[in-house]
């Protein structure tokens, strides 16, 4: 299946570390000279920790470009990238453990390959697991999944105290991990989708993720209301129309071709919806429209650097 893809370009001007307005179910913390983001809602649960990271801070050097320039900056990168030493993303990890108030958990990981496979843990595996989503119930586990541009999803179930945390791009959203997720601790927990509340964190956003006809049937194929996650020709595309059926009306000399058509897809609805569908309140369900294309202030991204670093979304039972 191809990967979809988008032109580079230059992402807006950040207005400083502020969120929005629309974020007040989200906290920006300053934690062991880091920066976590936080869901508000999750914060009340003591027996709970959780995290977004952010790309500043760390001991990484990562050569990044602005406004045409490159220059190296100091970066968490959590993940291990080509470019970056292993003992230096180790130390990343240490540090975000204990910005997040988890140093004594087990940091537990997987070889993510954008499936809907959900791993159950009770202890901290010996070997990393292939998969996009890992549950528990077990204390002084830290569930981690890692992202730089895909969407992080941690869920809670209170009444049964288990955690998950799920790597959703767009063929995990494809897939329904985070429905599957939640089918896997009803299974293994006893978990009531009524009572989860799920934090969907930082991606890239409906205004910056392009995707391509392939993208769009996949979509239409599966989701009898994935039009209200795109923007742009999404019938055209669906339907693999030509938006203009005589092209030769309008030929161009070769290389001035306008761009094909494209559409804009909207991870964080379309993961929404999906969870919704599966029981999950609306009212729990608690979404950051902080886009990691748009802010390089505080976020990597995939598709506006290629080369670059990995965030992490963690969550563990103290």
């Amino acid at each position: 299946m191809p990967t979809a893809r988008i032109a580079k370009r230059e992402p807006p001007k950040p207005a400083g570390h502020r969120l929005s307005a629309l974020d007040k179910h989200w906290k920006l913390r300053r934690a062991a000279g880091l920066q976590i983001l936080e869901a508000i809602p999750l914060k009340k649960f003591n027996w709970l920790v959780h995290g977004f990271s952010t790309c500043p801070g760390g001991i990484s050097d990562l050569e990044r470009s602005s406004s045409g320039r490159a220059k190296k900056e100091s970066v968490l990168n959590l993940g291990f990238t080509d470019w970056d030493r292993r003992e230096s993303v180790a130390e990343n990890r240490r540090r975000f453990a204990k910005a997040l108030g988890a140093k004594s958990s087990a940091l537990t990981t997987l070889r993510q390959i954008h499936s809907d496979v959900v791993r159950i843990v009770g202890s901290a595996p010996s070997n990393v697991c292939q998969g996009d989503a890992l549950a528990t119930r077990a204390p002084r586990l830290l569930l981690s999944v890692q992202t730089a541009d895909c969407i992080p999803i941690l869920l809670v179930d209170p009444r049964n105290r288990a955690v998950a945390a799920v790597h959703a791009g767009w063929r995990g959203t494809l897939a329904r991990i985070a429905a599957k997720t939640i089918g896997r601790m009803q299974m293994e927990f006893g978990t009531r989708p009524a009572d989860v509340l799920a934090a969907l964190g930082p991606g890239i956003g409906r205004c910056c993720y392009e995707v391509g006809p392939e993208v769009v049937k996949e979509f239409a194929a599966q989701f009898p209301h994935a039009r209200d996650w795109f923007d742009g020709p999404f019938d055209a595309l669906a339907s693999s129309e030509d938006p203009n059926p005589l092209p030769w009306l309008t030929m161009m000399p070769p290389g001035h071709e306008p761009p094909p058509p494209r559409c804009h897809l909207d991870l964080h609805a379309a993961n929404s919806a999906i969870l919704a569908t599966a029981g999950v309140a609306p009212k729990n369900i608690f979404v950051s429209d902080l886009c990691t294309f748009c802010r390089p202030d505080l976020f990597f991204s995939y598709r506006r650097e290629a080369r670059t670093g990995r965030m992490m979304a963690a969550i563990g039972i103290t």
